[in-house]
This record gives structure tokens, C-alpha cells and sequence, in this order.
């Protein structure tokens, strides 16, 4: 280690949702001089404007600040802000490989939550020194001593003695964290004088300077003028611009074993660098790359298609955006009512809503989102190998399925004794089963096996809601298990719209479908003629409602003859057809309102 490593620190701050990460991190930034007065704001670093209106934190932030001790060292202190929302832990899970210690921040008010244990357990796994705070002690709800109790249940090594006590907020006892990190968190260790390996733990797109990523140098040192190649694509590029984040971007010539930083390589082209990726000297490469990332798989799929625009402008926003949030992944798709679109895959709910904020905010994209559903393994007649299906709309016809299955995740829920009979009571509501039963210290861990589709649709806010905020979820892809499910299909006028067709349990489908078509009839665009709406399952109209036309016949009493009935049918277009984006929120508000109370069964066989 150099002697320059010694007065290094990279460590990030980690918390449940609206602990006050953002906060600490405004304060720490103020104590270390980073910002004046005139720049300080609130949630300095949450700079997205979706991350300001929902107030939480969407994606990581690095700044590097300049702390002077009380013996007049000075040490680079490099800050890492990450997300709350469980939508967003591959984020966190990310900015953790670019660090060598974390704070771990309580609310005294709230105590520890799902996050909290979620997040420590990332920082475990990847060996970090963590140093436990509680946050917001001076407020008049505030539980120090009940809050550092269950910090101590979580850990062996949180002790009363080495758990600061804060107020993010006044700024008490913040030097007491800023010394903390001096003396906790171990210095990077690297050889700057080895051939460069840095890791890419982040990146953006701008319209001028092309790809601009965010990394860590691992070893060697990197200067500006240096050509440097990323691995995972073998791509070669000139450094037009290198520096940190002091907060706003700080152009500096050269970076070392330690250093944590951005460099503006002048790429246009958004797929050509990964997150995770390996940056060396393009004249003097390494052997080997980084480890990088573990791919993410997408708990639900939606439909992005254009409305206002064209597909081009939503093509080069859904891959600019790609670049900047590496767990959103997507592909093309076409649909006979929307045209063309993209099918993407998210982490949750919360995170398709982020994107779709995004898209019009950052691009000025209006798009419509189709329903999310997740992906369905069904074996045909005929056929040896069972065919995967991510869209509804590829859900094969009931006279051809053998078996369908749908894919279990291991859900472990951590909470407390008494909140064991109503976690248990809410996971069995969706169609949970039972895997293991254990004790952690004063805490219950409970893990059941459970079809995504059951996760997505906001069981985690149910989890906080019976739990008051104390269980914590962390799932696990565990296998696909058989279950009887059906395609509803949704009939306007007599033509099947494939944008909103699902997939649902058998039991689920004809109630939802008679809401279904009861809610559409009020939110379809209405025409000089009336319009059926059927919700058609295997064949078989479950629910039908009339949308009224705009006026009264002018001759009261005339009938439509069959014949011009069947002319109708024949000659309607799909495209014809308009489709607010109120249709798609309609049925996903239905969808979310079948939970325990509407719905309790075990897994059938077809």
C-alpha cells in the first residue's frame, strides 16, 4: 500500500428507505467543505427529478470529499449515496463492489426494517467493514435504546460502545462519523504500478460526450491522454475528459489504485459498454478481467410502447437509459393494436413505474405500459422440449397445453416473534408454502416458496404494512412448479386486443373478468356505435359489457340486423381501436386488489 492509499476511504452509506441517507450524506459533504452554503441543498445527490418527487433515492451517486483531521491530515474521502427501495438492491449490491466499508443507518423512529437487515446482508456477503448509526435521535419519537437493542440482535459485533448516535438532520455528532471512517474502514489496497484493472460500476449516456462511466481502479494507474480497452466487448477508446465527482464532475489528469472516478470516452453507441466490465491499457492489457456482476433476472414483464412519438425516438431512450440502469432489460416486440414497442423486464412494480417517469422526463417519451405478467414454462402436445413464455399473448391455445408451470422464488422474510401469525397468515394468502422455520437471536427468519407473480404486485408494501415496517424480504429464484393458470383475452368490439391479454390463476379469472370488462366500458374511448367488451377465457366469453356509443340512434327502436352485425365484426381494425393508458392502470389496479382476502388456494395440476 502507498502512502497516498493510506488517506484513502471509499465507503458508501446503506438504509432502509427514508432512514436519512441522503441526508448524512448532504451533512457529511458539508463538514468536509465540499459544498458552500449557497450550493447546499436537500438531497443533493438525489439529482433525478423522479428521485425528488417520490423522495427516495433511484440510483447511486459517488462525490469525493477532503476531510482534515484533528492533526491536520487530510484524507480523500470517497462517498458512495445508494437506494432504499428493494426494487433497487442490485443497484446497492453494485456500488458495494466499489467500496471498502459502509454506514449502516437506523431511524430512531423506526428502528431496523426490511432494508436495513437486506442491505447489511449484502455487506456482509461482500467481507465490508460496516459501522452501525442510528439516525434521528433527537426527534421526540425517537427509540435509541430499543433500536440499538435490535442493531445488537443483528449483529454480535454491534455493541453500545461502537454504535454512533446521530442527528443527520442538526448535524450532532456527524465528526463523530467522519472520524469513524478514519479509523474503521480500511484503506484500498492496489499496486499502482501494475497493469491497469479498473471496474465499471456504473454509466450513463450524454448526448454530447457519449458514454461516461463511473469506476473504481482496482490497480495500476490510468492518465488522459492513456487509450484504454473495455474487455467485455474488446472496445477501444481515447479518454476525452477524466476526474471525480466533487459533487459536479472535477476534470483531473490522472487516477490510481484506489481512486474512484468518471471518465468520458466519447462512445455514441449505448451497447457497447457494460456495467461490470473490465477497463485496461488498451497497449498493455491485463490477463484476466474482473469478476464484474452477476446478471439480474426480472421478476415482471411489460409492454413499452410509443404514444405522441415514434419509434425511433423511444428505440434511442430505452437504450440510453439501458446504459444508465443495468438491471432494465428489454427487447423488440410488436403488437396488431400498438405497433411496434419494446417488451421490458423489470425488478418490480415500483421499478416499471421509474422507468416510465424516466422515459418522459429525461426524454420527453409519453409511453403506454401493457400489463406486467412473468414468464411461464408450458409443455405442448407434440412437442419434446416445453417453450417459455414472457408474453401473454404467446400463451398457447388450452386444446394444445399439457402442463404449465410458473416460476417459485424462495422468499425468506426476517421479523419479529409476534409478527409471525399475520406474515404467515399474508405469504399462505399468496400461495405460499412453508419451506423452514428458524431463529435468529431475538428474530424469527421464515422462508416460504412463492410464484413471482404473488411477489410482484406489491407484497412487499403488504409485508411492511402487517408487519408495521420490522419483516425484511429477500428472494431467490428457486424452480418452476405446476399450477392452473388461463389466458384471458379481452374482445373490444368483437376484435381480441393482444395488449391486453394476461395470464392468471383459473380460480382468479371469472371475477376478474366481469370487473374487468365492467371498469373498460367507462374508460374506452366511445364511437358513434355501441361496443362489446368480452373477457373471453379458453374459448368462452366470461363477462361482457356494452361501451355506449357518443349519441342515441336517430330512429328510436332500430335493431342492427345480424348480417350487419357480421360485416362488423369482419371489417373492424385492431389499430382502429384507441387505448388510454387509464385501460392498462384499470386492470393492474384490479389485478392488485385480488390479494388474501379475494384469493386462497393451493397449487392444481391441469
Amino acid at each position: 500500500m502507498s502512502t497516498r492509499q493510506e488517506f484513502i476511504r471509499n465507503f458508501a452509506i446503506i438504509a432502509h428507505i427514508d432512514h436519512g441517507k441522503s441526508t448524512l450524506a448532504d451533512r457529511i459533504m458539508e463538514m468536509t467543505n465540499t459544498i458552500s452554503e449557497r450550493e447546499a441543498e436537500d438531497q443533493l445527490l438525489d439529482d433525478l427529478s423522479v428521485e425528488k418527487a417520490h423522495g427516495v433515492t433511484v440510483k447511486s451517486r459517488t462525490v469525493r470529499n477532503y476531510f482534515i483531521d484533528e492533526r491536520g491530515d487530510e484524507y480523500q474521502y470517497n462517498l458512495i449515496d445508494t437506494p432504499g427501495h428493494v426494487d433497487f438492491n442490485y443497484e446497492v449490491s453494485r456500488s458495494l463492489s466499489a467500496t471498502d466499508g459502509v454506514l449502516l443507518l437506523v431511524d430512531a423512529t423506526k428502528g431496523v426494517q426490511a432494508q436495513t437487515v437486506a442491505n447489511y446482508r449484502l455487506a456482509k456477503e461482500a467481507n465490508l467493514v460496516i459501522i452501525p448509526i442510528v439516525n434521528k435521535i433527537d426527534t421526540a419519537a425517537a427509540e435509541v435504546d430499543a433500536t440499538i437493542a435490535q442493531l445488537e440482535d443483528l449483529d454480535d459485533a454491534f455493541t453500545p460502545d461502537n454504535i454512533i448516535k446521530i442527528s443527520a438532520k442538526s448535524g450532532l455528532h456527524v465528526d463523530t462519523v467522519l472520524t469513524a471512517i478514519r479509523d474503521r474502514i480500511p484503506a484500498p489496497k492496489g499496486d499502482e504500478h501494475a497493469d491497469l484493472q479498473a471496474l465499471v460500476f456504473d454509466s450513463k449516456f450524454d448526448p454530447y460526450k457519449g458514454i461516461i462511466v463511473q469506476a473504481r481502479i482496482v490497480q495500476g494507474t490510468l492518465n488522459s491522454n492513456d487509450q484504454v480497452l473495455f474487455m467485455a466487448n474488446q472496445i477501444k477508446s481515447g479518454i476525452k475528459e477524466m476526474g471525480v465527482f466533487a459533487p459536479l464532475m472535477t476534470p483531473i489528469k490522472q487516477l490510481k489504485a484506489g481512486d474512484v472516478g468518471f471518465i468520458v470516452t466519447g462512445i455514441k453507441d449505448p451497447e457497447a459498454v457494460k456495467v461490470g466490465d473490465t477497463i485496461t491499457l488498451a497497449k498493455q492489457p491485463v490477463a484476466s478481467a474482473l469478476p464484474g456482476y452477476q446478471d439480474v433476472e426480472p421478476m415482471v414483464y411489460a409492454g413499452l410502447y410509443p404514444r405522441g412519438s415514434e419509434f425511433k425516438d423511444l428505440k434511442i431512450g430505452i437504450e440510453k437509459l439501458a446504459l444508465n440502469d443495468a438491471a432494465f432489460q428489454y427487447e423488440p416486440e410488436q403488437s396488431e393494436a400498438l405497433g411496434m414497442g419494446f417488451r421490458g423486464g423489470f425488478l418490480g412494480i415500483f421499478h416499471l413505474q421509474i422507468i416510465r417517469e424516466r422515459l418522459k422526463e429525461e426524454f420527453g417519451l409519453d409511453v403506454l405500459t401493457t400489463m406486467p405478467n412473468s414468464t411461464y414454462r408450458v409443455t405442448v402436445k407434440n412437442e419434446d422440449e416445453p417453450i417459455y413464455v414472457e408474453n401473454p399473448t404467446q400463451f398457447p391455445d388450452y386444446g394444445q397445453i399439457m402442463l404449465v408451470e410458473e416460476p417459485y422464488m424462495l422468499a425468506k422474510m426476517t421479523m419479529p416473534n409476534e409478527m409471525l401469525n399475520d406474515v404467515m397468515r399474508l405469504a399462505e394468502g399468496r400461495r405460499g408454502e412453508l419451506v423452514d422455520l428458524e431463529t435468529i437471536g431475538a428474530m424469527l427468519l421464515v422462508t416460504y416458496r412463492m410464484p413471482i407473480s404473488e411477489i410482484a404486485y406489491d407484497f412487499f408494501n403488504e409485508l411492511k404494512s402487517v408487519s408495521h415496517g420490522f419483516a425484511t424480504l429477500s428472494t431467490t429464484f428457486d424452480q418452476y412448479q405446476p399450477s392452473d393458470l388461463v389466458r384471458i383475452d379481452i374482445a373490444i368490439d368483437y376484435a381480441k386486443i393482444d395488449a391486453l391479454t394476461f395470464v392468471v390463476h383459473r380460480l382468479k379469472a371469472n371475477r376478474m373478468g366481469i370487473e374487468i370488462v365492467d371498469k373498460l366500458k367507462n374508460l374506452i374511448p366511445r364511437k358513434l356505435q355501441a361496443m362489446p367488451v368480452q373477457a373471453i377465457v379458453e374459448g368462452r366469453a366470461i363477462a361482457r359489457a356494452d361501451v355506449p356509443p357518443l349519441r342515441k340512434a336517430q330512429a328510436s327502436g332500430t335493431k342492427v340486423s345480424k348480417k350487419q352485425q357480421q360485416m362488423r365484426r369482419q371489417g373492424v381494425k385492431k389499430s382502429d381501436i384507441e387505448l388510454p393508458q387509464a385501460v392498462f392502470d384499470a386492470i393492474l389496479e384490479i389485478i392488485r386488489k385480488y390479494k388474501p382476502a379475494h384469493f386462497r388456494e393451493r397449487v392444481l395440476l391441469i
